[in-house]
């Protein structure tokens, strides 16, 4: 079948193409982004100080595991951030976002990469850590978890005296919403969707085949938005450090409600 007369073509010339859309503008965006969120989030989980204060705990620090046999001088972020990085890194949608903005593997869709390329798949090293992601995927539900015991620790105040007592500050919001946007992003995972439901070809015949359908289709649901979870979940974790860091400086007073 031909391709329509419109459509665009791939020429052999590195970056180019027929296409007439600013087609650069979205990894150029993409590789801005995950450049600032990695100098940031290295930069803050190397600190090793200023990510709690009051029932608030840095997502980047949680949980916050501090071993005596761990130095000083090595923070205790770096013992648990392989985790939630391996999850991103080998992400279904991630790849396809820094393939483009790093390894221009394409720039985009019909526009020229210059050379050629050997690519073989997911068969050979490096690409071959790609296959992770499935088992990352099992320690990000666990983070998941964790993270969901801080949101809710975020509510539960000291009192002068002893005990504790439920309140809110504007932290408490910023970890809850910051526990939405990852769990929006976790539960719209391309492995989870498969893993509940994409193995089978008949629901009604399947052990809690109806159970597993209504669960595949709130995978689905989340899955669709996939991107937009994705890309707002890592913004708002480096911004969720930023303001509890900012907070423990006394650069920022936390607003208190009630």
């Amino acid at each position: 079948m031909s391709s329509p007369s419109n459509a665009p073509t791939i020429t052999t010339s590195f970056g180019g193409s027929e296409r007439r859309d600013a087609w650069w503008v979205e990894p150029v965006v993409y590789a801005i982004i995950l450049l600032v969120f990695g100098v940031y989030s290295t930069w803050a989980a190397a600190q090793g100080n200023n990510y709690a204060w009051g029932p608030y705990l840095s997502p980047l620090y949680s949980p916050l595991i501090k071993p005596s046999w761990l130095p000083h001088w090595v923070s205790p972020a770096f013992l648990i951030l392989i985790f939630p990085l391996g999850f991103r890194a080998t992400c279904y949608y991630y790849r396809k976002a820094y393939y483009r903005a790093f390894f221009l593997d394409p720039w985009a869709c019909a526009v020229g990469e210059g050379t050629e390329h050997g690519y073989s798949g997911e068969r050979n090293f490096p690409f071959i850590l790609q296959n992770l992601h499935r088992y990352f995927l099992y320690a990000a539900l666990v983070f998941l978890v964790i993270l969901g015991y801080d949101t809710v620790m975020g509510f539960i105040w000291p009192v002068a005296g002893g005990g504790h007592r439920f309140g809110m500050g504007l932290g408490s919001l910023v970890l809850l919403i910051n526990w939405i946007l990852l769990t929006g992003y976790t539960l719209g995972c391309h492995s989870l969707r498969h893993l509940i439901g994409g193995k089978i070809d008949c629901f009604s015949c399947a052990t809690f085949g109806k159970e597993r359908h209504e669960m595949w289709q709130a995978a689905t649901w989340f899955n669709k938005k996939h991107q937009n979870w994705a890309w707002a979940s890592l913004i708002f974790v480096g911004l969720t450090d930023l303001y509890i860091r900012l907070v423990a400086m006394g650069v920022w007073h936390d607003i208190r409600f009630f």
